[in-house]
C-alpha cells in the first residue's frame, strides 16, 4: 500500500520539525544552519523551503508544537480534579513536568524570546498554557475581573521564571509550595 502525497508531504514536514528541534537545543537557533537541518532530516533544502519560508518559520513551527504539548499536559492532569485550586495546583505539577522535556525550557523561554520576539513569543504562550492558567483562574477567582488578565500575566511569568530556575537545578517543590502560597493569598485578597 502506497502512502499517499498528503502522508508524505505530512512526513516531510514533521522530520524538519523534528531536526529542527533537536539542533536547536543542542546548538542553539543562531548556531543551526538550515544545511544542517535537512541534512539531519534527510530531505531536501528545497523540501524545506516548501514548507517553511525560512528558518525562522520553522523555529516558530517546532515552538508551537512545544507549546502545545505543554498545554495539553496540563489539560490532561488538570481537568479531573476536584477543585478549582486542585486543578490549578495539579496544572502546576503538569506544567513543571512538560517543561523538564529536554531542552524545552530553553525553546520556549529563552530561545523564543530573542528569536521571535517577545510579542510573537507572548502570544504563542498566551494561546496555550497561559490559555490554560487564564481557565483556572477564572474557576478558582470568580470575582477577579478586571484584575483576570493581569492576575494571569503576572502568574503566567512567576511560572515561567520557576520553570527557568528549576533547570537550572532550584528545588521544584519550594516552587510549588510558592505558587500554592501565591494561589491562597490571591483568593484571601479577593474574600476582603
Amino acid at each position: 500500500m502506497s502512502r499517499s502525497n498528503r502522508e508524505r508531504t505530512e512526513q516531510t514536514k514533521q522530520a524538519l520539525i523534528d531536526a529542527a528541534r533537536k539542533l536547536f537545543v543542542e546548538m542553539g537557533y543562531a548556531d543551526t544552519g538550515t544545511p544542517d537541518i535537512v541534512a539531519t532530516a534527510g530531505v531536501t533544502r528545497g523540501a524545506l523551503y516548501h514548507h517553511f519560508e525560512d528558518k525562522k518559520a520553522l523555529f516558530r513551527a517546532v515552538v508551537e508544537r512545544e507549546a502545545v504539548a505543554v498545554a495539553e499536559a496540563i489539560d490532561a492532569r488538570s481537568s479531573g480534579s476536584a477543585t478549582p485550586r486542585q486543578a490549578l495546583l495539579d496544572g502546576a505539577s503538569a506544567y513543571f513536568d512538560a517543561m523538564a522535556e529536554s531542552g524545552r525550557t530553553k525553546l520556549l523561554l529563552l530561545e523564543a524570546p530573542a528569536v521571535l520576539g517577545q510579542l510573537e513569543a507572548g502570544s504563542i504562550d498566551e494561546e496555550n498554557a497561559e490559555a490554560t492558567l487564564h481557565r483556572g483562574l477564572a474557576a478558582f477567582l470568580p470575582g477577579a475581573d478586571p484584575m483576570l488578565r493581569p492576575v494571569t500575566d503576572l502568574l503566567s511569568a512567576a511560572f515561567d521564571r520557576a520553570a527557568i530556575a528549576i533547570a537550572a537545578g532550584g528545588r521544584r517543590a519550594d516552587y510549588e509550595r510558592a505558587i500554592a502560597a501565591l494561589l491562597d493569598g490571591l483568593a484571601d485578597h479577593l474574600r476582603r
